[in-house]
């Protein structure tokens, strides 16, 4: 695969722009995107970026920045999701406060604090079902913060919370908490106690999130209880629960999204409607559906 002087521009481009919204050092910055500081000095003052940083670096980079290495590219849609979405982890970020996110999957969770992250100062994301155990939530919550992640796990925690204790109203967002082992879910409540009062929580899941909380609390287990009650005690949706007023929703959830990365309108209801049309298992194809459909239907 041959990565290109544009593409290479491009990540470069989106990496000081997220850049700007981050408010510690360069070095720091560096180490949260798995750069080496020195390579990023010299990539912010360099038109030629050949042999700086390898081509898994760069696809990484533009895989995390959404730059395309082709030209298709996934427009963002001021959806209810969305500003729902935007609105509560703005609150928990100005108030140093925590909510629980529980809801329907391809609604545009994912996509919604991916998108904070990287446009809302001192905001960051840590995807859970990628580093579940103790040692890689770690060191990923270390590197999504700009913390050197090598050394001894208690430095390296010692570090996290004193960093985000420095830190101008810093908001943490996890990401499908509910696959976190127990150590680790457990852990949340450390780092809570370490912050609080200086750092904003949000915490996002499906039914697998809910149900790993509601079974350790009614099991008495160690620390549910405190977690939720640090999470404000209740968990918040946005999906309507009436059948017809989810209907609706999805529907115009689906063609907002069409909509904004497709300008035939004739091609966004279409889409709708086989989106919308379930198979008998009462299910409602969400964005990953129409995400699919959209590239079946621009091939043909």
């Amino acid at each position: 695969m041959i990565l290109t002087a544009t593409f290479k521009q491009n990540v470069v481009k989106a990496l000081l722009t997220v850049r700007g919204n981050y408010t510690g050092s360069d070095s720091a910055f560096a180490t949260q995107w798995g750069i080496n500081p020195s390579v990023f000095s010299t990539l912010k003052n360099r038109q030629s970026y050949d042999g700086l940083l390898r081509d898994s670096q760069w696809l990484n980079l533009g895989r995390e920045l959404n730059v395309n290495l082709h030209e298709r590219k996934w427009n963002t849609a001021n959806t209810e999701v969305f500003a729902a979405i935007q609105e509560e982890v703005l609150f928990c970020k100005q108030n140093a406060k925590a909510i629980i996110l529980v809801d329907d999957c391809a609604i545009g969770k994912t996509y919604t604090a991916k998108y904070l992250s990287k446009t809302v100062e001192n905001c960051f994301y840590i995807d859970c079902s990628q580093s579940t155990g103790i040692r890689d939530f770690i060191r990923a919550f270390a590197k999504a913060i700009g913390v050197e992640a090598v050394g001894r796990l208690t430095e390296i925690k010692a570090n996290i919370k004193y960093y985000l204790r420095q830190m101008p109203s810093p908001i943490i967002i996890l990401d499908e908490a509910g696959d976190l082992e127990y150590r680790t879910f457990l852990m949340l409540k450390e780092f809570w106690n370490a912050t609080d009062g200086y750092c904003g929580w949000y915490m996002m899941g499906a039914d697998g999130l809910r149900s790993k909380m509601e079974r350790g609390i009614r099991s008495q287990k160690v620390g549910y209880r405190e977690i939720f009650s640090r999470f404000n005690n209740r968990y918040r949706g946005i999906v309507p629960k009436d059948k017809q007023e989810k209907l609706g929703f999805y529907k115009t959830l689906i063609s907002d999204v069409l909509s904004a990365n497709c300008s035939n309108k004739e091609m966004v209801n279409k889409l709708t409607a086989k989106c919308l049309r379930n198979d008998g298992d009462d299910e409602i194809g969400g964005l990953r559906r129409a995400e699919s459909l959209l590239i079946l239907e621009n091939k043909n």
